[in-house]
């Protein structure tokens, strides 16, 4: 039996990025039992893919009971709603078994991993006290996209003078910003920017020099996604609300790797439950970014461990 809820986190503060700002997050979490084993996975609907909370509702409910993971990735398309049934089942397969995922997956037992944390777009003077409250966390992650963004960095670097940055414009920039602000980016000690220019409009990056290694993360959903980054991008953001769960996320990092691409592992803002599988793929990637529950005033019980050393994986409780 399958089951989808509809659920809502109050966030610790306003979250704004380029495209508006929230102060909760809403999901979709998706609970499968069966023979008396209850498996748990949870996704965000994402306006920017078309999807909304009713849409990937009914995609979910529409599916036949007892379907499989591996009859699951043709079902669906790559997306919110397969995410949320897929990690769902390997949930439920590894709580069947009585084996932790990673052991079902083939994968090396997880350890924590540093993530970044991220700071909410504001005027300077406001980022750079976020920055400042933040000073001591090791990666931070600024959201941009907008005319004023050099005073914004510039603020968050006085506040935060030795934290590595990561920088999201969020398609907001175009081909010329870029590669006027990457040499500026670099001095500031910016490591890499997320999805520059929009997903759709991107072949100005062909050939170009990227002194600022770019990551595609709008232009990149699954391994059909590949063949269009060649040449204009250095690094790939999964995310498993974009993958469609799982399964084929340690499929894409596989590929994106044996491509020659860097990897991060990135999030919707969502709770500890949505965290939990990204944690297994995260090991050892170049950066990090499942700071979900971190914004959030209120999450699952238990959540997901946080320390000096990063994201822990997931009490069993929670998942997997």
């Amino acid at each position: 039996m399958i089951e989808v809820t509809t659920q809502a986190f109050k966030l610790a503060r306003v979250f704004t990025i380029s495209r508006g700002s929230r102060t909760e997050a809403r999901v979709l979490s998706v609970k499968i039992t069966r023979g008396g084993v209850t498996g748990w996975g949870e996704c965000v609907p994402y306006a920017r893919y078309d999807e909304t909370m009713e849409s990937v509702t009914a995609e979910i409910n529409a599916l036949p009971e007892g379907i499989t993971r591996e009859a699951l990735q043709d079902a669906l398309p790559p997306g919110a709603a397969r995410n949320a049934v897929d990690c769902a089942l390997w949930d439920l397969e590894a709580k069947t078994a009585g084996v932790p995922v990673w052991q079902l997956a083939g994968l090396q037992k997880p350890g924590p991993e540093i993530t970044a944390y991220t700071l909410s777009l504001a005027d300077p003077a406001e980022m750079e006290e976020q920055a400042r409250e933040n000073a001591t966390r090791p990666l931070l992650k600024i959201k941009l996209g907008t005319p004023d963004d050099m005073p914004r960095l510039e603020a968050v670097r006085r506040g935060a003078p030795k934290s590595r940055i990561i920088i999201d414009a969020n398609e907001g920039w175009s081909a010329e910003v870029y590669a006027d602000l990457a040499p500026h980016l670099i001095g500031l000690g910016v490591e890499l920017v997320e999805q520059p220019l929009p997903a759709g409009d991107d072949d100005a990056l062909l050939g170009m020099d990227r002194p600022l290694p770019v990551c595609a993360d709008e232009a990149c959903h699954d391994r059909v996604s590949l063949p269009g980054l060649r040449g204009k991008y250095d690094v790939v953001n999964i995310k498993l609300d974009k993958t469609g769960g799982l399964t084929e996320a340690l499929k894409l990092r596989a590929e994106a790797e044996a491509q020659g691409y860097r990897v991060m592992v990135g999030c919707m803002v969502g709770t500890s439950l949505a965290m939990a599988p990204a944690v297994l793929f995260a090991q050892g990637v170049g950066w990090t970014d499942l700071d979900g529950p971190l914004l959030l005033a209120e999450d699952r019980d238990p959540p997901l461990h946080f320390d000096a050393q990063g994201v822990h994986p997931a009490d069993p409780r929670l998942w997997g």
